[in-house]
């Protein structure tokens, strides 16, 4: 017997448990079940405001973040869409059916004010690697480097060559623009440029003056910024970031900074480290901390 036809969508009052549409063995669950946030709001705290509109709840947006990084979503205003539209989603947020995805715009403000301010995002990624510490995956003897090449926010068809530009009042105006001069006075900043860096300064963007004139990335030329990562050997877990402009040198820097950073926090010491032959032959600075490279 043939069935009756769909698109019979004129019921008033429906049943509807969204616990029910997540599947047992879906990823989100699983991480919800490992995942505390509880200490978050209390870090955030300090930075609102006691007066005004009420704001997002900054776990929905973590957890939001959380969403794009194990889906692949590097969009705002598409994890938005997606958070919207899909049930898994919604309840891995606690959203119910009714209620409103915050805007795309709200994680920009979020991410260069409070989010930065705080380094709540840090909290949060070492809040992960404790956990993970806990459960046995970490063995802390061997950590792998390497780096991940990002595409930069500014045109690789617009730049100024070499490495002085007389900016304008509009151009320092932009918060790269204006990070990047204040760099330039603070001998600590990761980002601040070499006076001479190896092969001379080719290329500067006066979008995002930081990012560095690269041949590494998808396109034959680009700005970009390298992701380093330090990895865990016994289980692939990733116990530390650093982000800095694609240059060999910054990013055998990285290394040092990563496994000074990890020993602090996690009192984690390696006793060797496999890097590819850029980290190997540029003399990897996390030597000084470990027995040496694979």
């Amino acid at each position: 017997m043939m069935g009756a036809p769909v698109g019979q969508q004129d019921r008033l009052f429906y049943e509807f448990n969204l616990e029910d549409r997540v599947p047992a063995g879906h990823l989100l669950r699983r991480l919800d079940a490992v995942l505390d946030l509880n200490w978050l709001r209390s870090e955030l705290s300090p930075f609102y405001s006691h007066t005004g509109r009420p704001s997002v709840d900054p776990e929905l947006m973590i957890r939001m973040l959380l969403v794009g990084y194990c889906y692949s979503i590097r969009s705002d205003r598409r994890l938005c869409q997606e958070v919207e539209l899909n049930l898994a989603y919604r309840w891995f947020c606690r959203l119910g059916l009714e209620d409103t995805v915050p805007d795309h715009s709200t994680f920009s403000v979020n991410r260069h004010g409070r989010f930065r301010d705080s380094d709540i995002l840090r909290s949060v990624f070492e809040s992960v690697v404790r956990r993970c510490m806990q459960a046995g995956l970490v063995g802390g003897e061997g950590f792998a480097v390497d780096a991940s090449v990002i595409e930069a926010d500014a045109s690789r068809f617009v730049r100024v060559e070499g490495a002085e530009i007389d900016w304008t009042d509009a151009q320092q105006a932009r918060r790269p623009v204006r990070e990047y001069l204040e760099a330039l006075d603070d001998e600590r900043s990761p980002i601040k440029p070499r006076p001479k860096p190896p092969g001379g300064a080719k290329a500067l963007s006066p979008t995002d003056p930081a990012a560095a004139w690269t041949t590494r990335g998808r396109n034959k030329v680009m700005f970009g910024y390298s992701l380093n990562y330090l990895i865990d050997m016994e289980n692939a877990v990733i116990v530390d970031v650093e982000a800095t402009p694609t240059r060999i040198s910054m990013e055998v820097e990285a290394t040092g900074i990563m496994i000074a950073r990890t020993q602090d926090r996690f009192d984690l010491k390696p006793r060797h480290i496999a890097g590819d032959n850029r980290a190997t032959q540029s003399g990897c600075s996390g030597l000084n901390e470990c027995d040496g490279c694979l």
